[in-house]
């Protein structure tokens, strides 16, 4: 078995063990903290919703018979921060007053930050969290900032410390900050050195479904589209995130297979909503550029663009509306918006690429040829693949 296929099978294996003598003794306080933490590492290595679900139950329940806990806080925290549940993650936090100074709770405060567009307070803090011990998770988090409003070059710097903090039994944890380094590599058109951290990835810890998506973006830029989509359809069956089969349909539909892109593009936005109508927020700017782009309906673009940016603006979120809002043929609006996002420093080829589109649809073609400088720039080949 790959190095995937081991440790998913070991955290199915703890999970039941734990199962078993938690059912006889359900006040085993120790052994279910335990199993909720071990059904998030089974959650985060699936991505699969139904096990998020899963764990959510357990962490209801914890807090229902024990209090709030400091460890199963910070649990509801981390989870709900991933599935931008902001506010809540604060309150989570807020439930068990010391975790906000815990180097974790910080961490978990200064990512909400950043999600809600508050940048030169999320960079104070990581920067503090790193000065006070460099640990490789506070330096990746640090090397993100860096990639997205600071020095690129700095972040990938960062990203290698992260590396060398690294033991030999944290593979899982190195090939996750070689993906970053080569997404870092992808977003400025280096496809060599994208493939290389790639390679890395896949060799530290093998079978693993994400390196495979990652690869498939990485051939899209490329222009080698029949090799991403059997990459594609190869993890598509892994993994059930409906993202996976919006990129297929995209891909699809480059390669003039309408009829099969448009039933891919389907699947996907079904399953957003499905989310959405369970109470789920996350996808909401999946389906802003979906309905932008794969399924051409511009105005409810704009309507999910709006509702994500309502729960954390940022420069992504105001760039989403911005694109969103220029398809609906709204160019006033998006370009007040596309200036809030570039106002934040960003420097990302795609935000760029934006901001050019809509200057030359209001006419103006001079800043329109700034943008594109400045997206080119960045990215020379001018592939802006989004990597969600």
């Amino acid at each position: 078995m790959s190095g995937y296929e081991v440790e998913l099978a070991r955290a199915r294996r703890d999970i039941g063990a734990l199962e078993v003598m938690i059912g006889r003794n359900e006040r085993a306080l120790e052994l279910r903290v335990r199993l909720a933490y071990r059904q998030f590492h089974l959650a985060s290595l699936t991505e699969d919703e139904v096990e998020f679900e899963r764990l959510g139950k357990l962490i209801t329940t914890l807090i229902d018979d024990f209090g709030p806990l400091e460890d199963v806080c910070l649990l509801k925290a981390n989870v709900d921060a991933r599935f931008h549940r902001l506010d809540e993650a604060r309150q989570d936090l807020s439930m068990c007053p010391p975790l906000v100074q815990r180097r974790a709770g910080r961490a978990i405060l200064a990512e909400v930050d950043f999600q809600q567009g508050r940048y030169a307070e999320a960079r104070h803090a990581f920067a503090m969290l790193a000065e006070q011990e460099r640990t490789w998770d506070v330096l990746a988090r640090l090397a993100h900032w860096e990639s997205k409003l600071g020095d690129p070059d700095e972040a990938d710097r960062l990203y290698e410390e992260a590396e060398d903090q690294l033991t030999a039994k944290e593979m899982r944890s190195f090939a996750w900050v070689e993906l970053q380094r080569g997404d870092l590599a992808l977003a400025r058109g280096r496809f060599t050195n994208a493939q290389a951290h790639y390679q890395r990835a896949a060799a530290a810890f093998p079978g693993h479904w994400l390196t495979d998506q990652r690869d498939a973006a990485l051939r899209i830029a490329e222009g080698k589209a029949h090799i991403a989509e059997a990459l594609l359809r190869s993890v598509i069956p892994r993994c059930p995130k409906p993202e996976l089969k919006q990129a297929l349909g995209e891909l699809l539909t480059s390669l003039g297979k309408t009829e099969e892109a448009r039933g891919w593009l389907e699947k996907a936005a079904a399953a957003f909503l499905q989310s959405v109508q369970e109470g789920g927020v996350h996808y909401y700017h999946h389906l802003a550029e979906l309905y932008a782009d794969g399924l051409g309906q511009p105005a409810e673009a704009v309507r999910w663009a709006r509702k994500d940016i309502a729960q954390r603006s940022n420069f992504s979120t105001q760039s989403m509306l911005a694109w969103t809002l220029l398809k609906n043929g709204e160019i006033a609006e998006g370009l007040r918006w596309i200036r809030v996002a570039l106002a934040s420093g960003v420097r990302d080829a795609g935000v760029f690429a934006t901001a050019a589109a809509l200057c030359r649809a209001s006419g103006d073609a001079a800043n329109g040829e700034q943008y594109d400088r400045a997206a080119v720039a960045i990215n020379p080949t001018r592939q802006h693949v989004h990597i969600h």
